[in-house]
């Protein structure tokens, strides 16, 4: 994550220049600056740059619907094509340099996640080799062009979202156990052997380090999105694709020392989740974990050090997430923006409607 000042002296004042006014004063009185995905009003796909007071920054055309946007230490952001999309669009957050768009090989493509390495010279990108129903991570040359230089192995079946480790060593991996094609669309194929998993894998040479599993009993329980807390745990948060009689937990959290548990959410807010969390973030420091379930309307903030709940908000297909110093702000399907759990922005409503996923660049 960028600081303020150094986003703004690299933004230089061109950027600042090239915007129209009221763009323009939305960047000179952001403290914090998010991106997401979005829908437009007339059906196109896009990427938003929004201030911390819903205040439109910038935007940048998409070809398809994106998912998740990374950001790179140098500026660079990369925005991913949703499942089973395959482009990752590259822009510059400041301005100055062209989109770029960047496709999948041949037999793979992307799952809407990926990561920088702690250098920004290699994009990590969780893919689909489809034809062999196998998780791979590509491994993208910043410096050549985003030129794809090689894969490593997931060590599981529809890896989702990936994280890096603070210290740039290892890249943790939820394998979500479900197998899809594009030949077929998001059709699910193997929710009776559905084997979802979490994969420690060294960023240097793509060895596994280690393998967590929830319970056989638990196998249907998709492990798709990831934060880290100030203690170096990985939250996670699960979709559920067994019998919608059953409700199992959802949220959890591992260590690598090969602890994973789901952690007892009280009856109510658990029903409300219905089965499904869409988006995991925490904040700044690491002490609130935040879930979301676009699927029952609702937001909920978690003391990760008691795994309690401490708030929860009822947002209409509310999903996104993005950690501030307190709190979190939220974005919804409904193109609304609102501050959560400690974070007093003030709600805003576009004509766009957000993706999935909200992320804090400055």
């Amino acid at each position: 994550m960028w600081t303020r000042r150094a986003f703004l002296a690299a933004a230089g004042t061109g950027f600042a220049a090239g915007l129209m006014p009221r763009r323009a004063e939305a960047l000179a009185v952001a403290d914090q600056v998010f991106a997401s995905s979005v829908q437009c009003a007339d059906g196109s796909y896009g990427a938003v740059l929004l201030n911390e007071r819903g205040g439109l920054i910038a935007s940048v055309a998409l070809p398809d619907r994106g998912h998740d946007i990374t950001l790179s230490p140098t500026g660079q952001a990369v925005v991913f094509a949703r499942q089973p999309g395959t482009f990752a669009l590259v822009f510059d957050p400041r301005g100055s340099a062209a989109p770029l768009t960047v496709p999948s090989v041949a037999g793979r493509h992307f799952f809407g996640h990926g990561a920088f390495s702690p250098d920004g010279r290699l994009l990590y990108a969780t893919e689909n080799d489809f034809d062999n129903a196998r998780g791979v991570i590509g491994l993208y040359d910043v410096g050549a062009g985003y030129r794809r230089i090689g894969e490593f192995d997931t060590f599981g079946i529809g890896p989702h979202e990936l994280l890096l480790s603070a210290d740039g060593t290892t890249l943790v991996v939820a394998n979500g156990g479900i197998e899809t094609h594009p030949d077929y669309g998001r059709t699910e194929l193997n929710l009776d052997s559905m084997d979802p998993s979490l994969s420690f894998i060294s960023a240097v040479d793509g060895a596994l380090i280690g393998q967590l599993r929830l319970s056989a009993a638990l196998h249907q329980l998709s492990i798709r999105h990831l934060a880290f807390d100030a203690k170096g745990r990985v939250w996670f948060g699960c979709q559920f694709r067994g019998p919608s009689a059953e409700s199992p937990q959802l949220v959890g959290y591992a260590t690598r020392d090969g602890d994973i548990r789901l952690i007892e959410l009280p009856a109510e807010p658990l029903r409300a989740l219905r089965n499904y969390v869409g988006s995991v973030a925490a904040t700044v420091a690491g002490d609130l974990i935040a879930v979301s379930s676009p699927e029952g309307n609702m937001l909920l903030a978690i003391d990760p050090d008691t795994a309690r709940p401490v708030a929860t908000l009822d947002l209409a297909n509310g999903c996104g997430l993005a950690g501030v110093e307190a709190g979190f702000l939220a974005s919804s399907g409904e193109g609304d923006l609102i501050g959560f759990a400690g974070t007093e922005a003030a709600p805003q409503h576009f004509d766009f409607r957000f993706d999935n996923h909200l992320r804090r660049l400055v």
